[in-house]
């Protein structure tokens, strides 16, 4: 059904359209807020590097955090209303992964607001890094004791969970002890290395993965770049492991941006928010190392990357927008 048949005259009816719309309300949608804060982050820092205009990271910072209350709310109520479905959405192999995509988006905002908002920002950091590291440990023990998962579930979406810890120390060196970024950063490496060659194995060796779950190949991206990232944070120069980094990221973003046409050819999905994060953390990696090595071409990569990545946001709203009117989001999978 579309949006514009839900209005009826039958009140309960209505109700009972919502309610049901509700409980399909998939938690993948946080996955919006990564990309508008990562595209707001990478538009700060070409400001700070490159000297382009201030006010698209402004804009792109409020409105990724109205976002995220608005389905932060969205989300509360449905597990108020719908506990099993929640329940469901949870016991899901794939399904799963995305709910970290809750707490990543929180301490993508902390970075966003920590230089001119600091202490609302260390509340949102220290939240967003507490509650990632219970999905962490929640994910990993159903990793160990499940009953239900195959090497077809495997997908890159696997990294949500585990690698996320790799973001925390980019706020993390403002508002806790080194330690503990540097805890969330072990995590976050050591396991992208193990999951890396498990989705590497799947995508060789079984059946490509299903349309839906094809944008999710850009998140093999994050990883190095915000590894990257947060590994410059943590030392404040670049070396030859964060060159290693770096430049993992750029050969995995030329090998998928080489498969453009494969990714153009596909109907939209949620999923397809997932070009978004990655691209937008290549972006500010390679605004970083212009920053640190005063090299004109890394900030050159940058810009050219900065305006692709907003070209895609924008698409994906305006898709996400029109799904949404035409009551294609919030329905059965």
């Amino acid at each position: 059904p579309t949006m514009s048949s839900a209005t009826t005259p039958d009140l309960s009816a209505g109700h009972s359209h919502g309610e049901s719309r509700l409980a399909h309300l998939p938690v993948a949608l946080f996955s919006i807020v990564m990309g508008m804060a990562g595209l707001a982050i990478a538009w700060m820092k070409a400001h700070h590097v490159a000297g382009l205009p201030a006010l698209p990271g402004d804009i792109l910072r409020w409105t990724a955090s109205s976002i995220y209350v608005f389905l932060l709310v969205l989300y509360t109520t449905k597990l108020v209303r719908h506990p099993a479905a929640v329940a469901a959405e949870h016991r899901h192999p794939v399904r799963l992964n995305f709910f970290p995509t809750i707490s990543i988006g929180l301490i993508l905002l902390s970075i966003a607001w920590a230089t001119t908002a600091p202490e609302p920002a260390r509340w949102m950091w220290t939240l967003g890094a507490a509650l990632h590291l219970g999905f962490t440990l929640n994910v990993m023990s159903s990793w160990l004791h499940h009953t239900h998962y195959d090497i077809k579930h495997a997908n890159p979406a696997w990294f949500i969970p585990v690698v996320g810890n790799i973001l925390v120390p980019i706020a993390g060196v403002r508002f806790a002890p080194v330690d503990v970024s540097w805890f969330f950063f072990s995590i976050g490496l050591v396991f992208w290395l193990v999951l890396m060659t498990i989705v590497l194995y799947r995508l060789f060796f079984h059946e490509p993965l299903p349309a839906r779950l094809t944008p999710t190949l850009f998140i093999l991206i994050a990883p190095p770049a915000v590894g990257f990232l947060s590994y410059v944070t943590l030392n404040d120069q670049v070396d030859n492991f964060a060159r290693i980094l770096y430049f993992t990221a750029l050969f995995l973003t030329l090998l998928l941006l080489g498969n453009a046409p494969r990714f153009f050819r596909l109907p939209f999905f949620i999923s397809a928010w997932a070009y978004s994060f990655p691209l937008a953390a290549m972006t500010i990696a390679s605004f970083e190392m212009s920053r640190q090595t005063e090299g004109p071409g890394y900030a050159i990569l940058g810009s050219i990357l900065l305006i692709t990545l907003s070209a895609i946001v924008g698409l994906l709203l305006i898709k996400t927008l029109i799904a949404a009117r035409r009551g294609l989001i919030c329905i059965p999978e």
